[in-house]
């Protein structure tokens, strides 16, 4: 039974709705006030870094081991988002799973359209290498859109031939930009703050002119999924996205891919990003912690 915070959060989003049809200006604000509405914990730490170019925030809390790495991509839609409003989130994963975490603060569309992030991804992961963290030591994550960004980091590392990381988590990742899940008309009247117009909005924005949205490495439903590290995809069931998960999850089961997929009845979309005030969102975290320290061999 959800919690009496979801039930108010739920509608709290059902009055004040995302419009599509706001500036980008409008859109950035909305977001970036939502996350940093959440303070931080006292004792995390946060500290700017320049990732060989890239800009990027490492995050410490007394639990971290700093051998042990969270390579974070925030959400947004590829346009919206920055670490700053990460913060909270990011420190309880860090708590969760006893890993320091580099934010990358990667471009943001339609400034820089496609594949600038995933440009800014890798760059700031071979910088990250450069720092003597091992491959083995670290575990690549985000959500929304940077669940997206997640995966197509792993497949332009592949390509590359740069070691991967020891596992990779999604929560409610974007994996079809060319929108073909049924769950986007299905659950449209169950999602708090996804349409398919906004999606329009990100994604279009995000290609730009004249990318083909089945592009392997901008959705990663349409790649060859072979050799990529054990996933953890989490997903719930009131979101249009809920395809770009089940889907992506079934094609890497079938591609040799260890993938443990979580289905969360009536949750929304990335609704762990509020752990602050809901504890689904709290046992989400320390589902994501889990998973950290048993790929990272640390009990």
């Amino acid at each position: 039974m959800p919690s009496q915070e979801f039930e108010a959060l739920l509608v709290q989003a059902r009055s004040n709705p995302i419009d599509a049809k706001k500036s980008l200006v409008e859109l950035r604000e909305r977001f970036d006030v939502m996350g940093l509405a959440f303070a931080p914990p006292e004792d995390a730490s946060f500290v700017q870094v320049d990732a060989d170019g890239v800009k990027a925030e490492w995050t410490r809390v007394p639990e971290s081991d700093d051998a042990a790495v969270l390579f974070y991509l925030h959400g947004g839609g590829y346009i919206m988002g920055s670490p700053a409003g990460y913060r909270d989130f990011v420190a309880r994963i860090c708590r969760a799973g006893r890993v320091r975490a580099l934010s990358v603060d990667y471009r943001l569309a339609p400034e820089a359209p496609f594949p600038a992030a995933i440009e800014d991804a890798v760059k700031a992961y071979r910088w990250l290498l450069a720092q003597h963290v091992a491959p083995s030591r670290i575990v690549i994550a985000g959500d929304s859109a940077g669940g997206g960004l997640t995966l197509s980091t792993l497949l332009a590392l592949k390509e590359k031939g740069i070691p991967l990381p020891a596992a990779a988590i999604c929560l409610s990742p974007s994996t079809d930009l060319a929108r073909t899940g049924t769950s986007i008309a299905t659950k449209a009247a169950d999602d708090v703050f996804l349409t398919r117009e906004l999606l329009d909005v990100c994604f279009d924005n995000f290609l730009g002119p004249g990318t083909d949205p089945r592009d392997p490495l901008a959705s990663p439903l349409y790649a060859d999924l072979t050799g990529l590290p054990p996933l953890l995809i989490m997903v719930g069931t009131a979101e249009i996205l809920l395809d770009d998960s089940t889907r992506l999850a079934e094609k890497a089961k079938a591609s040799g891919v260890e993938v443990e997929l979580h289905v969360a009845e009536g949750m929304i979309h990335v609704w762990l990003f509020f752990a602050s005030i809901l504890p689904e969102g709290q046992q989400g975290v320390e589902t994501m912690g889990a998973f950290i320290r048993k790929r990272l061999q640390q009990g």
